[in-house]
């Protein structure tokens, strides 16, 4: 099992593990995934003390696995065994006019699918800030709240700008979900300020840059074209490409191996680490294609040191040779509404 620093009192009922398993991998573009293999899979996550899983209602399967896992799970150990067991979904809806019946219609289809009386998180993302009704939809999600539809809502992918017209609305917000690696710095520049003062924490993805950083491409020729094979590898390049390029990265590569040689770690634990140390950050999400390729016992490694000061002035040193992402893109999410 993990130490105990892996895991976080998230809210006052949710203790969640500090890496989550993401499931955008079941989405398609990473390989298919067979759903009795996957499930066989989520029960060693578990077993190794990965019992937090982050999911979205668009996200192919990932509700459905998560129902049968539960079934699964009781079936085989009990009732109790889920309570060791975090599931949070999304829900993305096109904008328009929202009512109530939309909202509970939507948070119905995944109470349905996961086999759940009261979703532990849902995070809203809404692609039009210019079209206000998310306020109505959040309102709505608030309401259902309060009946125990939903334990705690959360947001994917806002700006401050417009988490702080939601937190000013007087809708309590616990999370919000955004990019933020060695890469794409962001939310430094805002973000983690008004989730401190707002008691938000940060959920983040691409920390590892869909495998980028990892010693698989350290001294390697810039991957192009077929060999981008799948769609975060594709995603994360054109982040790199934006942010410094494939000579750039090359150096962050040899300054994080020789980090992780000292702490024998590899180096996607001390991006992970990195990240986790930054205020605000509650948990990362590391992407698990299930039954495909699992890296539990490294990502157990994440835990087990931390970086000095030393470490952390060869990262910066390299950081501050990339361009201003925040300048080039805007604020986190700002890459989804251009």
């Amino acid at each position: 099992m993990l130490p105990t620093n892996s895991y976080l009192q998230f809210t006052p009922d949710l203790k969640i593990c500090r890496i989550l398993n993401g499931m955008w991998q079941v989405s398609g573009g990473h390989g298919r995934i067979d759903p009795k293999a996957a499930i066989q899979t989520m029960f060693k996550y578990i077993d190794a003390g990965f019992t937090t899983w982050d999911l979205a209602d668009h996200y192919g399967p990932a509700e459905d696995l998560i129902g049968e896992f539960r079934r699964q799970v009781i079936a085989t150990r009990g009732q109790a065994a889920l309570a060791n067991i975090q599931a949070f979904t999304k829900w993305v809806p096109r904008p328009g006019k929202m009512t109530k019946k939309i909202v509970e219609d939507s948070i119905d289809i995944s109470l349905r699918r996961m086999d759940v009386e009261s979703l532990d998180l849902m995070q809203f993302h809404w692609w039009e800030y210019q079209d206000k009704n998310y306020l109505d939809a959040l309102k709505y999600m608030a309401e259902l709240q309060t009946e125990g539809k939903i334990k705690h809502l959360a947001l994917t992918n806002f700006d401050t700008e417009n988490l702080q017209i939601i937190v000013e609305a007087g809708i309590k917000i616990v999370s919000n979900q955004v990019q933020f690696s060695l890469v794409d710095r962001r939310p430094e520049v805002n973000m983690i300020q008004f989730c401190q003062q707002h008691d938000i924490k940060l959920l983040t993805y691409g920390t590892v840059c869909g495998g980028l950083l990892s010693e698989k491409y350290l001294g390697k020729p810039e991957p192009r074209g077929l060999s981008l094979t799948t769609v975060s590898l594709k995603k994360y390049k054109n982040m790199v490409d934006a942010w410094g390029g494939w000579l750039l990265l090359q150096e962050l590569l040899s300054t994080l191996k020789s980090i992780a040689d000292k702490h024998k770690v590899s180096i996607p634990n001390v991006a992970v680490r990195y990240i986790l140390d930054k205020p605000a950050v509650g948990g990362v999400i590391v992407g698990a294609r299930l039954g495909i390729s699992e890296h539990l016992a490294d990502n157990a490694k994440v835990f087990n040191f931390n970086l000095d000061a030393e470490d952390l002035k060869k990262i910066d040193a390299v950081s501050e040779k990339s361009r201003d992402l925040y300048e080039l893109i805007g604020d986190c999410g700002d890459e989804y509404r251009r």
